[in-house]
């Protein structure tokens, strides 16, 4: 997918959006960061008006196809506070944990982005961008989807995305031990719909 700095002009539309650590650091190679991002994408979802179509959390960055609902108040305060929480939750197990051993060294990282920001952050984990890119047509919104679905089989990591555990591609291959929930986009014949 095309990345850039791009912003969410249409706070109610489908986006395909990428969230990526800083120094494209691997924090999500952690079980209980990747945890993180689950648990408060349901909270999203359930309390936020997030509609997610699909997602993938990858070892440093993660895919979503997303809205938000009209009662919501758009997409970007919602990105914005997933950012937000997520970054406090994984920096608090990062300071309180012994057990990572590259504990250290990812602080460092996050603290030296942090200081070089405008915003003057102590650390920072999250890249500020999340390169929005506006799926305007059906066929753009199928090719998102399995664009995100694809990422793990792609790096090598399972042979089917189905089986890659952190993703929705379960969600559409009908499977019942999905980690989350989410909107399943109706692909019949090529034509993607959201139900």
């Amino acid at each position: 997918m095309t990345k850039g700095n791009r912003k969410i002009k249409f706070p109610y539309h489908t986006y395909f959006l990428t969230f990526t650590v800083v120094g494209w650091v691997d924090l999500f190679g952690r079980k209980h960061c990747r945890d993180i991002i689950i648990h408060s994408l349901e909270y999203c979802i359930k309390n936020k008006g997030l509609n997610l179509y699909s997602f993938v959390i990858m070892t440093n960055h993660i895919h979503l196809v997303a809205s938000a609902s009209e009662d919501s108040g758009g997409l970007s305060p919602i990105i914005r506070d997933f950012k937000k929480f997520t970054s406090r939750e994984m920096l608090t197990w990062m300071l309180a944990t012994r057990k990572e051993s590259r504990r250290h060294w990812m602080l460092n990282i996050f603290k030296s982005f942090g200081l070089q920001t405008y915003q003057n952050e102590n650390f920072q984990i999250w890249e500020h961008y999340s390169h929005p890119v506006l799926l305007k047509t059906n066929k753009a919104l199928i090719n998102a989807i399995n664009y995100v679905h694809n990422n793990p089989v792609k790096a090598g990591i399972v042979r089917t995305p189905e089986d890659y555990i952190y993703s929705s591609a379960g969600n559409y291959a009908n499977r019942s031990d999905n980690i989350l929930e989410v909107k399943v986009v109706d692909m019949v014949d090529g034509i993607g719909r959201i139900k």
